[in-house]
């Protein structure tokens, strides 16, 4: 037991080295008086040293995603922040999940007790049928219990079905804080849970303050697809924000814009108005080729750089379906292939941090 604790103690001692890394540019700007450096020449640079690893819903590749044991394999695994994607119950609590609508990553369908709950919903313009969290109050919730979402390409991961609950959002900041690393929550679908009268911001802010994380040097990122959302949120928090981009398509509130605009030099202007970073779809700062192999870096890195945006693409996966042809390992989806030499191409194209569903390799990649 000794030598376990002392090696948890290592790790994380070698954490805080790389959170004071990724905060130290924030912390000098603050300390220096106004005239002496602007907000913008303090971000030229937005990280000093080391990209981080986001675990992308816990160590997701290994466990349930957005389960309390995913989130403490990650951080067993090294990595710096946790990322929750933030739904909302019927009274107004937040909880991890990856959609609201949850049979996917539930045993709610095999609850003859919530038969009755299953609709069939508009969501971002997109129909949808199943069970929904606003249709349930948080005790409800907590009798279900998590599966894998990903079953034909992670059979070992459903030994683990069942096992787990629901956390909640306070349930994961208080593991974070217990571990000593940040936390990065993402804001689903806030337009419709606004509309629905159950609006993110007011119970997201609340928790962060509760934990003590008001400033722009806290170890919090708050990300979402929307742009209204980020903007409202902007004028509320000092809190670093993240544009979550696609490949294609538009933001789910903005029909009016598109990723694909928002992606040029201009576009990464415009949301450096209101946000701090840019977590954009791998293909936006390096496409694949027609064959499926990695092509040449875009500009998109620079562009953000010039304009003091940090970028975190993702998601870095090992499985062979989500990786390019030469990282492959085979033919068959589920097997495991080189998704460090894919992440070594990004962190070579200047990113400032990744997401990862494997966390052991996503550290690896960046200590090598």
């Amino acid at each position: 037991m000794r030598a376990h604790r002392d090696c948890h103690q290592t790790d994380t001692g070698l954490r805080n080295a790389r959170l004071m890394k990724l905060f130290l540019p924030f912390l000098i700007a603050a300390l220096l008086p106004a005239c002496s450096v602007s907000e913008s020449q303090a971000m030229e640079k937005p990280l000093d040293g080391q990209a981080i690893v986001i675990a992308h819903r816990g160590a997701s590749g290994e466990r349930p995603e957005h389960t309390i044991a995913a989130y403490t394999l990650a951080i067993e695994q090294g990595a710096d922040f946790i990322e929750p994607d933030l739904v909302l119950t019927k009274d107004g609590v937040l909880v991890a999940r990856h959609e609201n609508e949850i049979s996917e990553t539930t045993d709610v369908s095999a609850k003859p007790e919530f038969a009755d709950r299953k609709k069939t919903k508009t969501i971002d313009g997109q129909q949808m049928t199943g069970w929904f969290t606003e249709d349930f109050t948080l005790a409800e919730l907590k009798t279900l219990r998590a599966k894998e979402r990903l079953p034909q390409l992670r059979k070992s991961n459903m030994a683990y079905n069942g096992q787990f609950e629901v956390p909640t959002f306070e349930d994961i900041l208080q593991l974070a804080k217990a571990r000593g690393v940040g936390v990065y929550p993402e804001t689903k679908h806030p337009t419709y849970f606004a509309s629905i009268g159950l609006p993110h911001e007011a119970p997201l802010l609340a928790m962060l303050t509760k934990f003590g994380h008001t400033q722009k040097t806290a170890p919090v990122f708050i990300q979402s697809f929307e742009v209204e959302n980020l903007k409202a949120l902007r004028g509320k928090t000092k809190i670093r924000l993240i544009q979550l981009m696609d490949e294609k398509g538009s933001p789910p509130d903005r029909a009016d814009l598109t990723y694909t605009a928002m992606a040029t030099a201009e576009g990464l202007k415009t949301i450096a108005n209101y946000a701090d970073g840019v977590g954009p779809n791998k293909g936006l700062v390096i496409p694949r080729t027609l064959l499926g192999n990695l092509g040449e870096p875009t500009s998109f890195v620079a562009d953000a750089h010039k304009v003091g945006l940090a970028v975190h693409p993702w998601t870095f996966r090992r499985e062979n379906y989500f990786l390019p042809l030469a990282q492959k390992s085979g033919i068959d989806p589920r097997g495991v292939g080189d998704v460090l030499s894919e992440m070594k191409a990004f962190l070579a194209a200047g990113i400032d941090g990744l997401f990862s569903d494997n966390v052991a390799e996503a550290v690896s990649s960046i200590s090598k």
